[in-house]
């Protein structure tokens, strides 16, 4: 963000795109060619990367950090507690949570469980992430699972609750699987797979 001098006064100059039906409050930092669409509010304090995309009545809280180059579709809250890192994609109305035991009548305002959501990681329409947990990187969460544990780097996750049923590439394609070994089938990157850990040949 950069500021300019304007008759004794320092005015900002953005280096990112707000719609004006976008409330961003002062004290959020916001990375350059980031997009911010209708009826979003970034709360002050937020920290949002460069390049990303966040569509139609995102709310961004005021501890939430979002990395590089993500991609926030329609109706996604990302609240506090929750750090994205680069080139995150969240479906439309996907859900994070930061509170395991809520209450209306009881404040947990310091009781934020801190979610971390890995590079390059799916997290597909309508799924809930519970707080507390790593999505590992390049994972891949299925529209409408539920995640309730840590998942590891590249897992495919379906179902209520989520369960591991494959692997994913970097390309976001389901890997082909032989034994010890992983190939896509789009891209053509291979994998080895070892104690439930796939690894990049």
């Amino acid at each position: 963000m950069l500021f300019l001098r304007k008759a004794g006064q320092y005015m900002e100059k953005r280096d990112y795109f707000a719609h004006e039906t976008a409330c961003v409050d002062p004290g959020a930092v916001i990375g350059s060619a980031t997009k911010i669409w209708h009826f979003c509010h970034i709360m002050g304090g937020a920290r949002i990367g460069e390049r990303c995309n966040l569509g139609q009545n995102v709310f961004v809280a005021s501890t939430a950090v979002i990395g590089d180059g993500c991609k926030l579709q329609n109706n996604v809250s990302v609240y506090d507690g929750v750090v994205l890192e680069d080139d995150v994609f969240c479906g439309p109305s996907m859900v994070f949570t930061n509170v395991l035991t809520p209450r209306a009548h009881v404040s947990r305002r310091d009781h934020y469980d801190r979610t971390v959501v890995g590079r390059g990681a799916t997290l597909g329409a309508n799924s809930t992430i519970l707080c507390g947990i790593t999505i590992g990187e390049y994972a891949f969460v299925a529209a409408g699972a539920v995640v309730t544990s840590a998942v590891p780097p590249h897992a495919l996750m379906i179902g209520v609750p989520a369960r591991q049923t494959g692997w994913v590439c970097r390309c976001g394609v389901k890997l082909g699987v032989s034994l010890h070994e992983a190939c896509c089938p789009e891209c053509g990157v291979r994998y080895k797979i070892e104690s439930g850990r796939l690894t990049q040949l």
